[in-house]
């Protein structure tokens, strides 16, 4: 059976505003970071819980696309859709951080200039596929998965979900998923309560320790997202987009909780932030409805733009991260022109992505894969 005969069915618009939504947090978050004196002073504190947010939106996308479609789908049918969706910005992604690699030698990454070609090359080959590369390929220096793509490793981790989901997953009930969700959610309220860090931070590093944090903020989300769009019966919700934007809002920007004395504090906020409250924002977000064209236009533009600005964004932002390295002490009212240009030039590099490349190479893979 052709997979893409399938008809697709009508998105989420204002699910795919809220991606948009947090996907710009998560640029916010990136520029900020370098301007920390260390991870209690970040100024976008919970920024990276919009990963966790990508996951469980995934998992309920993934439910409500695919969950009735098992009659007429396969396996290799259903990869060969998530291959078209997610491959072409890993590609472009990777060769960005590519051409840009020599030019971030700097005070944080000073060996940068000794990395022979051919093993740039090897890197950016394997990061195309999405695979971690071991820790004796570290050609950056931060014991990254994709040193040429920092977040190539949640791709990575979002692969393994689609793959359980595909294999296994889809064919359990409601009780045993719910079952599996219960035991997933106890694994990262015990992950995020004696994390040292006190925060749910990490996944990037191939190692054991970091794959386990890894499939722990994974498995969680993306199956909870699952199970709600198989239990959730969205209800009519007013004004759910603008809602649901102030509530990601808040909470990603919440101020650090607990501080050095009380870290487990922090992380009992971002473990009941993935396992309750995110799922009540993707309800929220499910039950609402999009009353005039302009609310339509942004939940569209915001939605186009979530995964190009999410992929593309990081090797700008190696730039970004080399000067502020090279101009230690700098302060926020300092760097903010910098981070300005970078955050603009993110979510410009992302739409003339999606228009110029991701839309074209989708359409020619949904050809070439029939």
């Amino acid at each position: 059976m052709n997979n893409n005969n399938l008809a697709t069915k009508p998105h989420y618009p204002i699910l795919d505003g809220l991606r948009g939504v947090a996907a710009i947090i998560v640029v916010a978050f990136h520029l900020c970071e370098p301007l920390a004196t260390s991870h209690l002073t970040q100024l976008v504190n919970h920024g990276y819980l919009a990963v966790d947010f990508f996951f469980l939106l995934s998992g309920f996308v993934i439910g409500y696309a695919y969950d009735d479609r098992w009659n007429k789908l396969t396996i290799g049918g259903f990869f060969r859709r998530r291959i078209e969706r997610l491959q072409p910005l890993v590609i472009l992604g990777m060769t960005l951080g590519a051409i840009g690699f020599y030019f971030t030698d700097s005070t944080l990454w000073p060996l940068i200039h000794t990395i022979p070609v051919w093993k740039l090359l090897l890197v950016m080959l394997i990061g195309y596929t999405v695979l971690p590369i071991p820790l004796s390929m570290d050609i950056r220096g931060w014991q990254e998965m994709h040193p040429l793509n920092s977040v190539g490793w949640s791709l990575f981790f979002e692969y393994i979900a689609n793959i359980l989901y595909a294999v296994w997953v889809r064919k359990l009930s409601k009780l045993a998923l719910s079952l599996l969700v219960a035991i997933a959610a106890i694994a990262l309220f015990h992950f995020a309560l004696t994390n040292e860090n006190g925060d749910v931070t990490g996944g990037w590093t191939l190692n054991f320790e970091q794959v386990r944090v890894g499939l722990t903020r994974t498995i969680y989300p993306f199956f909870a997202g699952l199970l709600l769009s198989r239990v959730a019966k969205p209800s009519n919700l007013r004004n759910a987009f603008l809602w649901c934007s102030i509530l990601i809002i808040v909470l990603l920007f919440m101020p650090r909780i607990g501080g050095a004395d009380h870290l487990w504090l922090n992380g009992l906020y971002e473990a009941v932030c993935i396992v309750f409250i995110f799922p009540a924002i993707v309800y929220m977000g499910a039950s609402g409805k999009v009353h005039d064209a302009v609310e339509n236009k942004v939940c569209k533009f915001l939605g186009d733009i979530s995964y190009p600005i999410y992929m593309v964004h990081y090797p700008l932002v190696y730039f970004y991260v080399a000067w502020v390295s090279n101009h230690k002490g700098i302060t926020i009212a300092e760097a903010w022109p910098y981070a300005l240009l970078t955050f603009s030039g993110a979510i410009i590099l992302a739409y003339f992505s999606l228009k110029l490349y991701d839309e074209p190479a989708r359409a020619w893979l949904r050809k070439k894969l029939k």
